[in-house]
């Protein structure tokens, strides 16, 4: 594309630090103080102040890095570190720039990782509780959606970095991916599990896992390759984060379908035995007896 090759041109032309530099605006009584200390951070290629609006002073910093790289994010929060530290009204200098909005973007995204996944987790482990009157079986479930979740996650990091050359996932991309991912293993879980629940009713778990699997796995099969191919045409649009997105759900919605849903689930049903239903009394007719 025309815009790559214009990127490309830029560049082969100027540094790296040049073609995304990292805007600081300082008080203007401070503005000499703020290039000096700008000078001084490791990191740092250059500092020059530029024009004056409304009381403040704007300085152009030029970083060694490239742009938006984990480098850059360093040398960006060593900047404003160092302004923090400052005497006076220096300390009120405020760091910008593309690298800077971009390192705000990704602290954002993990901080709300870290408070989104555990809630959806725990209210996704209540919901399949009281839906299948279990402690075990919840558990099962939801270890198995993460298990596809981070096997989907590091099959397309080894796509995007090692064979495409992406540097890294767009910010939003890994929570998006946790949600839909969630969101669909889930559905499928319990479109399994609730039909050998009924069957363990009269068969027994084994049993009954051999028949849920066998009058749903056709559905939940088809269901899952039409979704996964619905997520792929993702893959082909011009923007990365929907390209990223796209690839990883459509990844963990195979594993689900074909490996997690038909192999992994119902073995570690046969495995368990009744206990993949504790609490829950056995109501079956037909009692198994499980191998210690």
């Amino acid at each position: 594309p025309e815009s790559v090759a214009a990127q490309e041109v830029v560049d082969a032309s100027f540094s790296a630090g040049l073609t995304a530099q990292t805007v600081v605006l300082a008080p203007d009584a401070v503005a000499d103080d703020a290039v000096a200390t700008a000078e001084s951070v490791p990191g740092v290629a250059g500092a020059r102040a530029g024009e004056s609006a409304e009381g403040r002073t704007r300085i152009d910093v030029q970083l060694d890095a490239e742009p938006e790289s984990a480098a850059a994010f360093a040398a960006v929060q060593d900047l404003r570190d160092a302004y923090a530290d400052a005497p006076g009204a220096e300390s009120t200098t405020l760091v910008g720039g593309s690298d800077a909005t971009a390192a705000d973007t990704a602290a954002s995204s993990e901080r709300d990782q870290g408070l989104i996944i555990p809630i959806i987790l725990a209210i996704v482990f209540v919901i399949l509780g009281l839906l299948l009157r279990s402690l075990v079986a919840p558990v099962i479930l939801i270890a198995s959606v993460l298990a596809t979740f981070f096997a989907s996650l590091g099959a397309a990091n080894v796509l995007f970095q090692q064979v495409l050359g992406f540097p890294a996932f767009d910010a939003n991309v890994v929570l998006f991916a946790f949600l839909f991912l969630v969101a669909l293993g889930v559905d499928y879980n319990i479109f399994l599990v609730t039909r050998a629940r009924e069957e363990r009713r009269l068969h027994g778990t084994r049993e009954g896992m051999v028949r849920a699997l066998a009058s749903t796995g056709g559905v939940i099969t088809s269901a899952g390759i039409l979704l996964a191919a619905v997520f792929a045409v993702l893959g082909v649009l011009p923007v990365v984060a929907l390209t990223q997105i796209g690839v990883i759900v459509c990844i963990g919605v195979l594993l689900d379908t074909l490996v997690v849903r038909t192999l992994l689930v119902p073995a570690l049903v046969f495995l368990l035995g009744d206990r993949f239903w504790w609490p829950s009394h056995r109501g079956a007719r037909h009692r198994e007896t499980v191998d210690a």
